[in-house]
């Protein structure tokens, strides 16, 4: 009796600490923490990937293991799909053989894969699960995954996007190319109209009418005088 008195001390006494600390605002937080995105969504026959990173308070070793668990939504059958210790080992059998791809990079933190051909019949609910020797106790967080086919209206509205990315900058610089230009050409014109500089050529051709002007004139001159001669002697 007494034992089970002293016994039932002590867990009324850590009992009383572990609330005390939880009053104070102290947590117990896991060594090991693990998250995803809570919903992903693809499209069928694009690549997609299942992000999932991890955080422990051990150093990385050829101990470490990941397991990722996939669910249909019709179905409550769970099912291996991948699972990684030094190396890779996707799954062989089943819906999803040769069709996972390892992303991740358990140095860094990146426990993720990739799935390739996506159908819609692959939503459901994926799991990933991480153990860090001595850090093996975590949260097992999950990600539901939706996969749709790709309508008009999505592939439309990417056409709009690159056309907004592209053709619209280039009409912006084109716009600007022609100001430029009709500005250049208006100071152009009042540059000749202000004091504009004939050149070489211009003043030699100049010149010439001149030239040509005179003797003309001086042409004309003398059939006048011979006319006026010759009615003169034949009076």
């Amino acid at each position: 009796m007494q034992h089970s008195g002293a016994a039932g001390s002590r867990g009324c006494a850590l009992f009383s600490l572990l609330g005390a600390l939880f009053f104070q605002g102290v947590y117990i937080v896991l060594p090991l923490e693990i998250k995803t995105d809570a919903h992903v969504r693809g499209y069928v026959g694009e690549e997609i990937k299942l992000k999932c990173t991890f955080t422990s308070t051990s150093d990385v070793t050829d101990k470490l293991t990941i397991d990722w668990t996939y669910r249909s939504a019709s179905s409550s059958r769970v099912e291996s799909i991948f699972h990684y210790q030094s190396f890779t080992y996707p799954a062989t059998s089943g819906r999803f053989q040769d069709r996972i791809s390892w992303v991740g990079n358990v140095y860094k933190g990146d426990a993720s894969i990739s799935i390739s051909n996506p159908t819609v019949k692959d939503n459901g609910t994926f799991s990933c699960a991480v153990k860090n020797p001595p850090d093996v106790h975590h949260n097992i967080p999950t990600t539901e995954l939706t996969v749709t086919e790709r309508g008009f209206g999505t592939m439309l509205s990417s056409v709009a996007l690159l056309s907004i990315l592209v053709f619209i900058p280039s009409a912006v610089v084109v716009v600007l190319l022609l100001v430029r230009m009709g500005r250049k050409s208006a100071g152009l014109k009042k540059r000749s109209k202000s004091g504009y500089k004939k050149s070489s050529i211009e003043v030699s051709d100049d010149t010439d009418q001149e030239e040509g002007d005179n003797c003309m004139g001086r042409l004309c001159m003398r059939c006048a005088e011979c006319l006026d001669s010759d009615y003169e002697d034949t009076y």
